[in-house]
């Protein structure tokens, strides 16, 4: 069982975080956080997102303290890295000219 948590240092929401993964299976990861008391809301893909409050209870319950580089390296060397995807948005929109003012403006140059 590898459970890794890196230094709570990343500012959201006026507090720190830290993240929370596992280098074994997402399977470990799941039942680490929940056992711990972590909400599933808090899972970001390939990692929980943990207040700096939990951080010591956390590492009391086993996680290995890494540097967050090194937390990214395993999980990429394990293969459960997931990167972030950008979000496509499709926005429609309907415009409806009702009415067409010409508008002149005398800026007084000649």
């Amino acid at each position: 069982m590898t459970v890794l948590i890196d230094p709570p240092q990343v500012p959201w929401r006026g507090r720190l975080w830290s993240h929370l993964a596992s280098d074994e299976s997402y399977e470990e990861l799941h039942a680490f956080a929940a056992a711990l008391g972590v909400p599933p809301r808090a899972f970001d893909g390939d990692h929980y997102d943990v207040p700096a409050e939990a951080f010591e209870a956390a590492v009391a319950a086993g996680a290995q303290v890494v540097r967050s580089r090194d937390l990214v390296r395993r999980l990429t060397a394990a293969g459960l890295r997931r990167r972030k995807r950008a979000v496509e948005v499709s926005v429609e929109v309907e415009i409806e000219v009702v009415e067409t003012v010409e508008i002149r403006v005398d800026r007084g140059h000649p």
